[in-house]
Order: structure tokens, then C-alpha cells, then sequence
């Protein structure tokens, strides 16, 4: 396995810039996978806790990990796949993500950049682990208030395949 080179973390961490006090780990299970927020517990008490009929949502005993160089590197590394809770205290986030599934998605991920390219913003196509998707990426240089990046991604959306936000027979999120 290749090292990860030091300058990669920052670079990164420039782009997906976000919470850092927290973030999620990805999980498979009997068919399913997502994304759950990472915590550090005492796994003897947490399974007392389950037999009693409790679950981890309700158990007291946890603490939320922070996003460190190292869960990146990991990351990075391909060890962990972790996501980036992107939306700050402040309620601005320096990214935006457009995520496309279904039978055409490279049809509207790519009209969804065209529409980017429109108004002089710039995009990125990354296909999804699935190989039946991807995400279109945004960057901000400096923090953008949600409210606001809501409403870019949804008028790049209203341009790119003629949709409201209402719809939901579209291959988007």
C-alpha cells in the first residue's frame, strides 16, 4: 500500500472542510450500508445496555470522535470510509453536493455541470461506490451560508433537467 503523502491530508481537508468535532463512519450490514456518526463507548457496557432493551441512539454513555489528520489519512488509505458532517455551527458550509442516481445519472450529472459552467461556477463529477451514480461537487472559498448553497444547487438542478424542487421522480438529491 502506497503512503499517504503529509501534503494530501491538508489538501483534503481544504476541500471537504467541515464540523470537526465529529463525523461519520460507514457501516455494511446483512445487505444494507450507510453512515453512522462515530463514537467511542465501552462496547461491555453498551451490549448490557442492548440486552436491557436499549440501543445506541438512547445510550448515555458515548462521546462523539473528532475528525482527526489520522481518521483522513485512514480514509485516505482506503482503511475507513468516513464522511464529512459539512454544515458548521454558523449554519454556511464550504461545500455542496449534488448526489445523481438511477438510469440516467451521468445524463443529468453532466447537464447539472454544463449549468455550472453557465453561470461561471465550477464542478466536479465523482462517481459513487456504487457504480450506479455520482456526486457533483462545489467548493467554496470561504463559508457559504446554507440557505444560500441550497438555493444554487437547486436553481443548477431547475436549469440542468427543467425539475422543481417538488419533484420526486428525479435522479437527484
Amino acid at each position: 500500500m502506497l503512503p499517504v503523502h503529509p501534503h494530501s491530508v491538508d489538501l483534503f481537508m481544504s476541500l471537504f472542510h467541515g464540523r470537526s468535532d465529529a463525523y461519520a463512519r460507514r457501516w455494511e450490514k446483512e445487505g444494507r450500508s450507510g453512515y453512522s456518526p462515530a463514537y467511542e463507548f465501552n462496547w461491555d457496557e453498551f451490549m448490557a445496555h442492548k440486552r436491557r432493551g436499549g440501543s445506541l441512539k438512547d445510550f448515555k454513555n458515548k462521546r462523539l470522535l473528532a475528525l482527526t489528520d489520522s481518521v483522513i489519512k485512514r480514509h485516505l488509505l482506503g482503511l475507513e470510509a468516513v464522511g464529512i458532517y459539512p454544515i458548521l455551527p454558523d449554519n454556511t458550509s464550504f461545500f455542496l453536493a449534488a448526489d445523481f442516481d438511477g438510469e440516467h445519472w451521468l445524463e443529468g450529472a453532466r447537464a447539472y455541470i454544463d449549468a455550472s459552467n453557465e453561470v461561471r461556477l465550477t464542478a466536479y463529477l465523482e462517481r459513487s461506490r456504487s457504480g450506479n451514480g455520482g456526486h457533483v461537487w462545489m467548493f467554496f472559498s470561504d463559508p457559504c451560508p446554507c440557505y444560500k448553497s441550497r438555493q444554487i444547487g437547486l436553481e443548477l438542478i431547475r436549469r440542468a433537467v427543467g425539475a422543481s424542487e417538488f419533484e420526486k421522480e428525479m435522479g437527484f438529491d
